[in-house]
């Protein structure tokens, strides 16, 4: 069962190609039956389809493999509901929300994804609900198997002397930085001229003498949306936008333009395209007040006096982080970067390119000078770089790699205590499997409490 929780459980799988033909009429049939939980052939068929699209390598007893991690999904959610773990509609339709968006990103557009799966954004809520609604439940009862599980030292290395040696990875350089940074207040005569800015803008537009769209990827200083006329699709629940910009939106009739208003990226207009409900289709146009050279020298004084604190030990990093950063992406994280893993470590290729030089002589525990650049919004900034720790290139061992072999092992641990509770669990299930697919070596621990089901009746 160590396959169920690496694909099927936090992978949701979107069908297009099933979706998309859904108004043809298919044949399909039930092939496992795990109490009152259906699988059915679609099923283990799109997955394996949706995998193929996304290039993942297809085992070749993919079907069992598929086919045994949907009875293990099925199961937990029966052992979830018997002991009433709670999966609130909101966790459900957030994550639902949440991969709806992904997909209209994907296709470029609410009317696209439509286009391409043949039902509207409401009946695609609609079906994924059973399904996500499973899966949240089935990771809910697995975490609650295997909660309070530790690993102890020894453990660690009795797993990792146990790995082949010719199979241990191989790891590029990689390196753990913290950073202070701080943005600088514009001026007010910057602000009122960002301002007047927008008022002319809106003006014009109103009166037929501009296009919004003309003017976004003209003028507006958001790099994200520019080339795209300044449209964003939004939604009302959405946590990633600033706060003030969503509820400006939503006070937005279809057609109609806001005023000038503030946020912490600067100014915007904001023109409602279309809105269903809590969906809406958004232009805005940003202008950034401009940052002057004194702004800039005095935010370098005063970050020069924040290293000098860092550098005496009067300060520790992380409480310069909270009391001066300015970097929402790293305020919360202590002032870590992130890499693409979710983890604190990065490879080079993950630094922006303005930082390299920064950390080429520094050593760990060193900070560097403090030093302007511009950010991916094309924010002029001046911030401070730590790095924390840097390791050389190298082959998996457990001096230098502990933690993610530490973490490696403990997942086993977690498998084998899952495995135990499944081999006690599946005879107190009433389990059918169609004769195509009882000839899986995955299905023999299925199939006798199948037989002990069909001997008692």
């Amino acid at each position: 069962m160590k396959y169920i929780f690496t694909f099927f459980i936090f992978h949701f799988s979107f069908f297009i190609s099933a979706t998309a033909q859904s108004q043809k009429v298919v044949a399909d049939k039930i092939i496992a039956v795990i109490g009152n939980k259906i699988i059915l052939k679609s099923e283990i068929e799109n997955t394996i389809a949706d995998m193929k699209r996304q290039e993942i390598d297809v085992p070749e007893n993919a079907i069992c493999l598929t086919l045994e991690q949907a009875m293990g999904v099925k199961a937990l959610v029966l052992q979830g509901e018997k002991d009433s773990i709670p999966v609130s509609d909101e966790e459900v339709s957030a994550d639902i929300d949440n991969q709806i968006r992904y997909f209209i990103q994907v296709y470029g557009s609410k009317e696209e994804l439509e286009k391409i799966s043949g039902k509207s954004i409401y009946q695609l809520k609609e079906d994924f609900k059973e399904g996500f609604r499973d899966r949240k439940m089935a990771a809910a009862m697995r975490n609650k198997i295997v909660d309070g599980i530790r690993i102890t030292p020894n453990e660690v290395k009795a797993y990792f002397d146990q790995l082949p040696k010719d199979s241990l990875a191989f790891y590029e350089s990689e390196l753990e930085i913290g950073q202070v940074v701080i943005y600088p207040k514009p001026g007010r005569d910057a602000e009122e001229y960002a301002i007047d800015q927008l008022k002319e803008f809106k003006s014009q537009i109103e009166s037929g003498k501009k296009d919004f769209c003309k003017l976004a990827s003209i003028y507006s200083d958001d790099p994200g949306s520019k080339e795209n006329c300044g449209k964003y699709e939004v939604n009302r629940g959405e946590k990633q936008w600033d706060p003030v910009f969503l509820a400006k939106a939503f006070t937005l009739k279809e057609g109609q333009i806001s005023a000038p208003f503030k946020t912490r990226f600067g100014y915007h207009i904001i023109q409602m395209v279309s809105r269903s409900g809590d969906d809406a289709v958004i232009r805005h146009i940003l202008k950034a007040p401009q940052i002057t050279t004194a702004e800039i020298k005095a935010i370098n004084q005063k970050l020069d006096s924040v290293r000098g604190l860092l550098v005496s030990g009067k300060i520790q990093f992380g409480e310069a982080v909270s009391k001066f950063s300015d970097d929402e992406s790293s305020k919360f994280t202590g002032g870590m970067k992130q890499g693409s893993s979710g983890g604190t470590s990065l490879t080079i290729d993950e630094l922006d390119k303005d930082i390299l030089p920064l950390i080429k002589n520094l050593t760990p525990g060193q900070y560097s000078q403090p030093t302007e650049f511009t950010d991916e919004r094309g924010k002029r900034g001046v911030r401070i770089v730590y790095l924390v720790s840097k390791s050389e290139p190298h082959r998996e061992n457990i001096k230098d790699d502990y933690n993610k072999i530490a973490q490696r092992a403990l997942e086993e641990k977690k498998n084998e205590a899952l495995d135990k509770w499944f081999s006690q669990k599946i005879s107190g299930y009433y389990i059918r499997i169609d004769d195509e697919y009882k000839s899986c070596p995955e299905m023999a621990k299925w199939i006798q409490p199948e037989a002990s089901a069909a001997a008692k009746n």
